[in-house]
């Protein structure tokens, strides 16, 4: 009760968020594989996905042709979304990811669903992971993986180094 109230003067003024705070959901598209786990998963039912197969060419004659899914559309109602986050943590393939940016107000509520192009570009504003403990014991994977080089490498008769 001593001390002056300090009012954040808003528009002029952005605030300072704490690293890694939530704001909207970022889409990574190359990393999408149109598994629909994340529209599945979501329990209000506000992510949009519509996609085609596309047949690949055999690389081999004698290898079969090969599909995938295709994305067409990629749009998250955010007038429906809670901000829980179950689709960025089922997302086996990292495509989603939580963006700091919170200034997405729109006039009418329609406008709130957001089509793949906008959610590309809050994909950009979000920040790097933070760095590993220096001091932390190596991942199993890479450890096994530099192992398996090493022993390619001195297989080869190169140095591993």
């Amino acid at each position: 009760m001593t001390k002056k109230t300090v009012t954040a003067q808003y528009p002029e003024v952005q605030p300072h968020l704490p690293p890694r705070s939530r704001g909207v959901i970022g889409l990574l598209e190359e990393n999408c594989t149109v598994c629909m786990l994340c529209a599945r998963e979501c329990p209000d039912w506000c992510i949009y996905i519509d996609s085609h197969k596309e047949t690949l060419p055999a690389v081999d004659p004698n290898a079969r042709a090969r599909t995938r899914n295709v994305l067409d559309r990629f749009a998250i109602d955010f007038s429906l979304c809670m901000y829980c986050g179950i689709c960025i943590e089922v997302c086996p393939f990292d495509a989603l990811f939580w963006s700091p940016e919170f200034e997405y107000a729109e006039t009418d509520i329609l406008e709130l669903t957001h089509e793949r192009d906008k959610l590309r570009e809050w994909m950009w504003t979000v920040p790097a992971p933070p760095a590993l403990d220096p001091g932390a014991e190596e991942p199993k994977e890479i450890a096994a993986a530099r192992k398996a080089a090493d022993k390619l490498a001195a297989a080869a008769g190169g140095d591993p180094a």
